[in-house]
């Protein structure tokens, strides 16, 4: 069975360095997400009889997936899948805080405000040159983590969405969809271990 992604220690260094995060959500979402139905193959119990060689002279259509039982589905479901979706939750929710905060450690900070007093004190005649008035700011890594946890948050979706319609066709379809399922196993866990916090 595969296994649940290990769970990033959660620091604002770990944010700020895009290529770790991305590395960190891109490496989670293939073990798990991108890879759910060969995942959800190894689930499924072989034949009793075993192995019958005539079982390969002639190719068998392709017909319905052999579905899945039960509690090998709840079994994926609270060891590997929910596992690694509350590692990547905890992940975007600790680096959005960390965009919406202040940044005294900002290493271009100093530059943001030298640029803007240039600005300040530029001549601008639209008559001469059209373009004179126009000024893009560097945008502070702040507001890039932010527009990141934005566009991460936006393929989580999809991804989950995707996974958990997957997981339907083979487990058998569920009343609820796949955030009000993360939340009732965030609840249980909870209520089997209530001093899980967030990153720990």
């Amino acid at each position: 069975m595969t296994e649940a992604s290990a769970q990033a220690r959660l620091t604002p260094q770990f944010c700020f360095s895009t290529v770790a995060l991305r590395d960190f959500l891109r490496l989670s979402r293939s073990t798990v997400d991108d890879s759910i139905t060969q995942s959800l193959n190894a689930l499924v119990t072989p034949a009793k009889a075993g192995f019958d060689p005539r079982s390969t002279a002639s190719r068998a259509p392709h017909g319905p997936r052999q579905p899945i039982g039960a509690a090998a589905c709840e079994d994926f479901k609270g060891k590997v899948l929910f596992p690694s979706w509350q590692s990547r939750s905890d992940v975007l929710t600790y680096c959005s805080l960390v965009a919406t905060s202040p940044d005294p450690d900002d290493p271009e900070i100093a530059l943001r405000a030298s640029e803007t007093e240039k600005n300040r004190d530029r001549i601008v005649d639209e008559r001469l040159d059209p373009y004179s008035a126009r000024f893009f700011p560097r945008e502070a890594r702040t507001e890039q983590l932010a527009n990141l946890m934005r566009q991460e948050r936006g393929v989580e979706k999809i991804v989950r969405s995707r996974t958990w319609a997957v997981l339907g066709e083979r487990c058998g379809t569920s009343p609820i969809d796949a955030e009000q399922a993360l939340d009732t196993w965030r609840r249980e866990q909870q209520k089997s271990s209530p001093q899980r916090e967030l990153g720990t």
